[in-house]
């Protein structure tokens, strides 16, 4: 349903938006106005939020007859080299002429002056995002498998796409992607957390001591997962768009595989913050380890070293999840009464899991 302003996160003017106490996240007359500027639909603006919101802010906007989708950042300030919307736009503009399922992006807005952050504006989609219910449509045994096997082939196709070619380059080198991810993130948990949890620090000397070698280059999408992609609403399974490129970047292929099985749900998965997407623990889907087999035939690579990748990508989401807990302490998250608090519990299953990965008894 489509909403009206609420005059907090939304305001129908920049007159409104200068009375608040912090910057709404949609000015209705700016916004109009640029999509004039672009000739994006006519007439009056609706607007609906859309997705979870953890990091960047999604609206489904409706002009007319005209839908569309505009993602920005959250409110400034940010921190540096966060919340991209120009690079993330501009990934999804490569992919899309290599035949990869992403929306067609309709402008990229870098001027901070339209909403306090750039923005970037893309084709709405009509289709299905699988979280905690299956749609009738694709609730058969054989769609069910389908899904988590379109979900493993898609991602098989995006590591398949050269990442040698000139206008990548702007992406990062793949080089050095693992030891890059480790110090960053090394560095992340003291200034994010407000608590002593132990096996923090200990996991990331375990990783920085036995990085594995990668093996292929690729685009790595950052937060793979079955929450993050639309399906096609109807039979068969078909993937319509992967969706939030926020941490894209080029690096180790196999670092999407192991956040994909780390944070996928099956019959013996442990609960954790990250299964955002419990329907695959239902009969019909195959299982984490099924997933891992499929995406290692289509593409040759060797699997042993996977536990290494799900270390690190719990580790990882432990680090950002510690942070998100620690703004929602400090009251900067006042809407959130679910998420941010389960993080209490949340962010020491995180590491435990992670450290069971480490040791080998996952």
């Amino acid at each position: 349903m489509f909403t009206e302003p609420d005059n907090t996160e939304v305001v129908a003017t920049a007159g409104a938006a200068a009375g608040l106490p912090s910057a709404p996240l949609l000015i209705l007359d700016r916004i109009t106005k640029y999509l004039d500027a672009h000739g994006i639909g006519e007439g009056p603006l609706a607007w609906q939020r859309i997705g979870d919101g953890q990091s960047n802010i999604t609206y489904r906007l409706r002009r007319g007859d005209q839908d569309i989708v505009l993602r920005r950042g959250p409110r400034p300030p940010l921190p540096r080299s966060t919340h991209d919307m120009v690079r993330e736009a501009r990934i999804q503009q490569l992919l899309r002429p290599e035949g990869f399922p992403v929306p067609r992006i309709l402008t990229v807005c870098s001027d901070e002056t339209v909403l306090g952050v750039p923005f970037y504006v893309m084709e709405a989609l009509d289709g299905a995002v699988l979280t905690d219910t299956i749609p009738e449509a694709l609730s058969t045994p054989q769609d069910r498998a389908r899904t988590s096997e379109a979900l493993v082939d898609t991602l098989v196709h995006l590591h398949s796409i050269d990442v040698t070619r000139p206008d990548f380059a702007a992406f990062g080198r793949p080089d050095g992607y693992l030891e890059r991810q480790v110090t960053r993130f090394s560095g992340l948990w003291d200034v994010n957390t407000t608590r002593t949890i132990p096996g923090v620090a200990e996991l990331g000397t375990w990783l920085r001591d036995n990085i594995p070698t990668s093996q292929a280059a690729a685009i790595v999408h950052g937060d793979y997962r079955l929450g993050n992609l639309m399906y096609h609403p109807q039979s068969p399974a078909r993937v319509l768009a992967v969706l939030d490129w926020e941490m894209a970047a080029l690096g180790d292929p196999l670092a999407d595989l192991g956040y994909l099985t780390a944070t996928y749900t099956d019959t013996n998965s442990t609960p954790t913050p990250l299964e955002l997407s419990p329907v695959t623990g239902q009969p019909g889907y195959p299982s984490s380890n099924a997933i891992a087999q499929r995406y290692a035939t289509q593409t040759g690579l060797d699997i042993t070293p996977l536990p290494w990748y799900q270390t690190l990508a719990l580790w990882k989401a432990a680090i950002f999840c510690e942070a998100i807990y620690t703004r929602w302490l400090k009251g900067e998250r006042p809407h959130d009464t679910t998420f941010g608090p389960s993080l209490k519990t949340g962010v020491p299953q995180l590491l435990e899991l992670a450290a069971e990965y480490s040791a080998g008894t996952r």
